[in-house]
């Protein structure tokens, strides 16, 4: 079996599609994004309604409190209302202003406003992320 490095687990994992776009998302977070790799983890797990759920990645602020939480896909698995359900479950644990989701192809990005999550165009970098209401 083929193994892809995550350097937020410091480890090798199983190459999987969905795993290529996790991590594909850590490199555009920390490259792009100005991120520190330090302020993210991977496969986070938190329990919801009795539940052990896992969220792909976690972003922080520098407080350590949870800033975002993106979840991945497979790059042929539609960012459907069912995908965004998913991301509202982990941040009824989590409380975190953005949620992202993306299979590689398209990427989606909600900011909290009020009670609710609105969409925006674009992914915020870091420091635009820490500074929103």
């Amino acid at each position: 079996m083929s193994t892809l490095y995550d350097p937020l687990r410091r480890r090798q994992v199983a190459d999987t599609p969905e795993e290529r776009v996790r991590q594909w998302f850590i490199g555009e977070l920390t490259t792009g994004l100005g991120v520190p790799q330090h302020l993210m983890m991977s496969e986070a797990g938190l329990n919801y309604a009795a539940k052990r759920y896992r969220a792909d990645i976690l972003i922080y602020d520098r407080s350590g409190a949870p800033l975002a939480v993106v979840e991945c896909k497979r790059p042929d698995v539609p960012l459907t209302e069912a995908v965004a359900r998913q991301a509202l479950r982990y941040d009824m644990v989590l409380s975190v202003r953005w949620i992202i989701l993306t299979n590689g192809a398209s990427t989606m990005v909600f900011v909290r406003s009020g009670g609710s999550f609105v969409p925006t165009s674009t992914i915020p970098d870091y420091n635009t992320m820490l500074c929103q209401p």
